[in-house]
């Protein structure tokens, strides 16, 4: 994303962890006992399902071991968890059970594995979305003269009720003015097709009557009392024919209007109040590892200060006195190196990583006494070069090992040689030869793939086999394992035992696959490996079925191609393109396309098919596998934007503008839209062409709805969201980035208050003292100044994020909803 001066402050969410196993599944008694049926898991932001994971085999105890990353696009409540049984007699999934996280208490579940209790999955608990309530109290003078108190409430608009069916539902609402004694209940409208119903509709309740009144009532005016009412109002999905669904409900005590004649708020809508409930059945637990961060990014002037003192830090000497190098060093016992991500994307897109990384690691060989331990370590300097090959490598990986890790995959053959492990039936020999070949296909094409390595790389590879040969000058091999650790031992082999993490598969592998991977990643780490090539590899093996099965491969003829790839990947020769790019799969999944041409709109228009996206182009299918009905090269792309809900009363469509007519396309969710959109604009961001301006809706019954229109090819009325013509690997928001930062160094500022002590100690005492020890302090004046600027520049920021925060949104506004209550 590109940096944005606005002058707004951009709330945005992401959402990584693990759903790591359950245990105990289902009832503990009972016909419902799950230990026939298999199981899956889901996501779920608010009752939009975000992700779901593959089913696992029968066991009341699985091991799911899948690990999910995505952007959060929109605001949320709850984050839920469920738990669902498949059966082959069952039509749909059966709820074993939930956990449900609100949004606010994410953060006492941060980046630490918990077991949680799963709880019923009850439909009146299953509620999303807000309500927009007007409340006052009007004086009526009857026609004696007395004076009664009426309440108007007013249903203004609802926002973000649930799908029905993959539909948008048919919402109405009902109000209440519920007491004591009493229960008026008044009935909107119903809103066809929406899940943003726009009611305005007005209800009068008496509040008090007069004692002259003599009107039949079923209460008594002397059993009320105003500080005991309350209004209810419940949102219902009208069922037709079916029954109707309950969508959420809100609570609103008339006592507010006490002090403000006039109430108007947003309120989220919360489950049914249903009294005491019963205690659940044991339903089992589920360990999850849950991180959710929330960045409240400022204008982009706010960050100037702090931006540029990272960027500054390549240029520092030592190294160790940067800003760079104090975060990572204040925040490694907190969160590790967690927090130097943000640095590596800051100097990357800046183009100030290279010289960064080649100080850090010059900084780490000063310290390494052995050639054998090179880059071993988990530290400050490998975290850091393995951020950008995550970063950069990504296609790298795709076209490298993508093809052949689908082949492991789809042909599942066995690969077991470990004795003890063989299934009954199972032939070793056979096993071996399984194992054998797909271990020469891995490694095959990576020591055939370095004319694809990112140029990137090979400048930090160069730079290592540099650094490596004039630390250790006597050993002629180091120059090769300095950057065979990284690339065969911190790249390869770890996307090769976990691709799903790589987005090189969908789901965590299941056990037998994962077992073959972990087979193919030990073997290839020692191929690659280049420890010393005066000792036999096969010394590295502990067990004694590895030492046997890699007497398979000819170990000479292994170490020269990989002495030939480290030789390509780190030269001092600068790679020449081709000119020809591979094409690799970026992105494929199912959609639902609207039919082009199509001037009625219907559901007939809209079918299932398989959509792919490849470096070179946009291509749908009936199914996967089968040939293309239509192929749109990436070339031919002028925009990717959002599609307007009311264009089709469909959530979660987007359009892909091309030379012929738009293509509509609606994903499964908010997520998944979010990244077709992500992705198709930025392989298509350096077209020439793109447009500026662009059409939310659809061009339907002569005329554009949105602007009304009538000429189908007049331009744009809103303009295209910005685009920056940037490399596909580099789409870094730098302001989130640079704010993420300052959210590390907050949380540390204890850490930098001893490490600046620590530097004024060195300076006074004149040598290292014992508190100084937990930092890398190599020259304590120039890393004392690097702190005070930094606590300047801190300060300055965070006055910056209070002044900001003053004017953030009172309770009841559409940014910013009360949690309504329930009885």
């Amino acid at each position: 994303m590109a940096e944005e001066d606005d002058t707004k402050i951009r709330i945005l969410q992401s959402l990584r962890g693990k759903i790591c196993e359950a245990k105990n599944l289902g009832p503990s008694s009972g016909p419902n006992r799950l230990r026939d049926l298999c199981t899956l898991c889901t996501i779920s932001l608010d009752q939009e399902e975000v992700y779901r994971t593959k089913v696992y085999e029968k066991s009341v105890s699985p091991f799911y071991g899948e690990d999910f990353y995505f952007e959060i696009p929109r605001p949320f409540q709850c984050l839920s968890f469920y738990v669902y049984a498949k059966s082959m007699f069952q039509i749909r999934d059966l709820p074993v059970g939930k956990v449900a996280i609100r949004k606010e208490d994410l953060y006492k579940y941060c980046g630490k594995e918990n077991w949680f209790q799963l709880q019923p999955v009850d439909p009146h608990s299953e509620v999303q979305g807000k309500v927009h309530l007007e409340m006052k109290l009007n004086e009526l003078i009857t026609e004696n003269g007395s004076i009664c108190q009426q309440l108007v409430v007013q249903i203004i608009a609802c926002q973000g009720l649930p799908l029905i069916s993959g539909q948008n539902c048919d919402p109405y609402a009902t109000v209440t003015l519920v007491g004591p004694a009493r229960s008026d209940q008044k009935k909107t409208k119903v809103k066809k097709k929406t899940s943003d119903p726009q009611f305005d509709e007005t209800f009068h309740f008496e509040v008090t009557r007069s004692s002259s009144y003599k009107g039949r009532s079923h209460f008594h005016v002397e059993e009320e009392d105003i500080e005991k009412l309350e209004i209810k109002v419940e949102l219902w999905n009208n069922g037709n024919l079916a029954q109707d669904v309950f969508l959420g409900e809100t609570r609103v005590s008339v006592k507010i209007l006490r002090n403000d004649h006039v109430h108007r708020a947003w309120y989220l809508l919360q489950p049914k109040g249903n009294g005491t409930k019963s205690k659940p059945d044991d339903l089992g637990s589920l360990r999850l590892k849950v991180t959710y961060t929330e960045d409240n990014v400022l204008p982009s002037a706010c960050y100037t200060a702090l931006r540029n003192l990272m960027l500054k830090s390549p240029d520092v000497k030592p190294i160790s006195a940067s800003a760079a190098h104090v975060l990572g060093d204040i925040c490694r016992e907190s969160v590790g190196y967690e927090a130097l991500l943000p640095v590596v994307r800051l100097l990357l897109h800046h183009n100030r990583l290279l010289h960064f990384l080649t100080s850090v690691a010059a900084l780490e060989l000063e310290n390494t006494q052995e050639a054998n331990t090179i880059f071993r370590g988990n530290s400050l300097a490998t975290r850091c070069i393995d951020d950008m090959m995550k970063i950069v490598g990504k296609s790298y990986l795709t076209v490298t090992l993508k093809p052949v890790l689908n082949e492991i995959f789809e042909s599942n053959k066995t690969c077991e040689i470990d004795p003890v492990k063989l299934k009954e039936g199972d032939n070793v020999e056979v096993n071996k030869e399984n194992l054998q070949g797909y271990v020469q296909k891995v490694f095959t094409s990576i020591t055939q793939s370095s004319s694809s390595c990112p140029p990137l790389m090979c400048d930090v590879f160069r730079s290592l086999r540099q650094l490596a040969s004039k630390r250790f000058p006597a050993d002629p091999h180091v120059q090769y394992s300095a950057v065979s650790s990284f690339i065969f031992l911190r790249f390869f082999a770890v996307a090769v035992l976990s691709p799903h993490t790589f987005q090189l598969r969908t789901h965590h592998p299941d056990p037998e696959i994962s077992r073959t991977l972990t087979l193919i990643s030990k073997t290839i780490q020692s191929l690659g490996s280049w420890g010393s090539l005066s000792k036999n590899k096969l010394s590295s093996f502990k067990e004694t079925y590895m030492y046997d099965f890699f007497k398979l491969f000819q170990e000479d003829e292994c170490i020269e191609k990989v002495k030939k790839f480290l030789d390509e990947i780190s030269s001092n020769v600068s790679k020449e393109s081709s000119g020809v790019e591979d094409s690799f799969v970026l992105k494929e999944g199912e959609v639902h396309k609207r039919a082009q041409g199509r001037k009625r709109i219907g559901k007939k228009n809209f079918k299932k098919r398989w959509l792919r996206v490849t470096n070179q182009e946009l291509s749908y299918h009936k199914q996967k596998g089968k040939e293309a009905l239509c192929v749109i090269p990436v070339k031919n792309i002028l925009g990717v934007e959002k599609l307007e809900e009311s264009a089709f009363n469909r959530k979660n469509m987007f359009q892909v503008i091309h030379s012929e007519k738009p293509l509509y396309v609606q994903a499964g969710n908010c997520v998944e839209t979010n990244s077709w959109i992500e992705v198709l604009s930025q392989v298509s961001r350096c077209n020439p062409g793109r447009l500026s301006t662009f059409h939310p809706s659809a061009y339907v019954g002569g005329s554009w709805l949105c602007c009304k229109e009538l000429n189908e090819n007049t331009p744009g009325c809103k303009p295209c969201t910005a685009t920056v013509l940037a490399n596909i690997q580099l789409d870094i928001d730098c302001d989130r980035e640079t704010e993420r930062i300052f959210s590390f160094f907050s949380s540390n500022r204890s850490r930098l208050q001893k490490m600046e002590d620590a530097c004024a100690g060195m300076s006074v005492y004149l040598g290292q003292q014992e508190e100084c020890s937990a930092f890398t302090i190599q020259d304590p004046k120039e890393t004392f100044r690097t702190i005070k600027e930094l606590g300047e520049v801190l300060d300055d920021l965070q006055a910056h994020h209070d002044s900001k925060g003053a004017l953030t949104d009172e309770p009841g506004t559409i940014e910013n909803p009360i949690v309504g209550k329930t009885a």
